[in-house]
């Protein structure tokens, strides 16, 4: 029989989910509210609880497959949630193409990586660069995350958007999605927000910070405070000869802005600035090349209107970049574009308050803690959040002195609210760490980790931040 979750269930919303309900499909709408514009009221009705797992882990990219797999791996029942049609987020439906900062992670991260070259999907020389970073191919990338989440064990349910959480007192008990199936509810004894901009986090009330600060490092005046960085829209190319464009991409024995000055160039002899003002090719093997030549400034990535505006207008500035190339004849006569993302790339959101912060001072320091889920050496990269101030990417007094440093588990653990880890790039912390710490090498080991703990909470019968370091490190020492 379906359980269902009533008006008695529902034992505490967080504010965001309160003031977030509206319209929803398999609903319908009640009468206007008195005294209120532009609203209508929801009837009441019970949500039937579709399925309960030890953990529940909501976002299936590069973090969340692998919080998933881990916490299924260390012997919990788990329930992966994701709103597109694959697993791997910016990996797969963002193209993203290109893994930085995998060098030294092991377990998982280490796993992806052997699996996608035993499938021929990983190219170029190992270690490929002193960061670690690779480019792959997003199908091969697609059916290796989709193998290893049904070979551990991991119930996965795509097309599926988290809308609201459900507490009781302190504690998340269940997220509350939407999808053609109506909405429905899914209980854990233990939650993981890999949604990339804390969606989870922020229905359960959880505070957080959002852009770029007032005041401290990062910021650049009052005026600009809540900016954030761009996003960015990938595409996939063919129809060039990589021996005719390597000026264009071969970066080794030049400077780090030879190849993206030279491509640049072209463009503006094509007579075309590209909103990206340090376009990048990431050659993937000798037919298919990924183009991160765009920005899309001024937009919030919780912001629907503003995700789809920049969608419009970045595939458009793409296609009239691509023609525009064509049009200068060899070598670019016969370029194409095999595919735009899915979806367009974001790199800030929610940055969810922990109980420990990731500071700058951590990078300037190196720092080191006994809790640590991963080292971190990707330096500070903020893209240029203004149009007007810059389209490249901004330069830090502190981007020269940054040490390779750790990130604690509790950085990976709510503070307000218990039940409730984070993993990727909505973790605790600061604007200029959150630009080293988001790449996605650093997500795989972040979501090992949070899902072994996870896990270990369920198993237990306690909650994330009293589960012992101790257990977690020999859980992950087992990978």
């Amino acid at each position: 029989m379906t359980r269902r979750l009533g008006r008695r269930g529902f034992l505490q919303f967080g504010a965001a989910t309160a003031a977030g309900l509206g319209l929803t499909a398999g609903g319908s709408a009640g009468e206007p509210a008195p005294n209120r514009t532009n609203r209508v009221v929801e009837p009441a009705r019970d949500v039937p609880v579709a399925d309960s797992t030890d953990v529940v882990v909501c976002g299936a990219g590069p973090a969340g497959v692998a919080a998933a797999i881990a916490a299924a791996r260390a012997g919990a029942s788990v329930r992966l949630i994701e709103n597109h049609g694959q697993l791997g987020g910016i990996w797969t439906t963002g193209l993203l193409s290109w893994i930085i900062d995998a060098a030294k992670k092991t377990g998982l991260m280490e796993q992806i990586v052997q699996r996608l070259d035993a499938r021929a999907g990983l190219f170029g020389q190992a270690p490929w660069n002193r960061q670690g970073s690779m480019p792959y191919d997003a199908e091969q990338m697609k059916l290796v995350l989709d193998q290893m989440c049904l070979e551990a064990g991991v119930q996965v349910r795509l097309h599926t958007r988290v809308v609201a959480a459900v507490k009781d007192g302190r504690r998340v008990t269940h997220c509350i999605t939407e999808s053609k199936s109506g909405r429905e509810a899914f209980a854990g004894k233990a939650f993981v927000d890999c949604t990339g901009d804390g969606d989870l986090a922020a229905l359960a009330g959880c505070a957080f910070d959002f852009g770029r600060p007032a005041d401290g490092p990062g910021s650049a005046g009052p005026e600009r405070a809540g900016e954030t960085q761009p996003f960015s829209l990938l595409m996939l190319i063919t129809g060039i000869d990589p021996q005719a464009v390597a000026e264009f991409y071969e970066r080794t024995g030049r400077a780090w802005a030879a190849p993206k000055d030279a491509l640049l160039a072209e463009f503006k002899r094509a007579g075309l600035e590209p909103s990206y003002g340090r376009p990048t090719i990431f050659k993937i093997h000798n037919d298919l090349y990924a183009w991160m030549i765009n920005h899309e400034y001024g937009c919030r990535g919780i912001d629907a209107q503003h995700l789809t505006d920049a969608t419009l207008r970045a595939r458009a500035e793409l296609h009239q970049l691509v023609d525009g190339l064509r049009s200068l004849g060899d070598p670019w006569r016969n370029i194409k574009i095999v595919a735009t993302a899915a979806q367009i790339g974001v790199r800030e959101g929610r940055r969810i308050h922990g109980r420990y912060t990731v500071f700058v001072d951590d990078m300037l320091q190196g720092a080191k803690h006994d809790d640590a889920v991963c080292r971190v050496s990707f330096g500070i990269d903020v893209h240029s959040t203004s149009q007007q101030h810059s389209t490249g990417i901004e330069s830090h007094t502190a981007k020269r002195s940054t040490q390779p440093y750790d990130i604690p588990l509790r950085a990976l653990i709510a503070q307000d609210a218990d039940g409730l880890l984070l993993a990727g790039r909505c973790i605790s912390g600061d604007f200029l760490a959150h630009s080293s710490y988001r790449v996605t090498g650093n997500a795989v080991p972040m979501g090992e980790a949070a899902g072994a703990t996870a896990a270990l909470a369920a198993r237990q019968a306690c909650l994330p931040h009293d589960v012992q370091w101790a257990e977690v490190a020999a859980c992950l020492g087992a990978r």
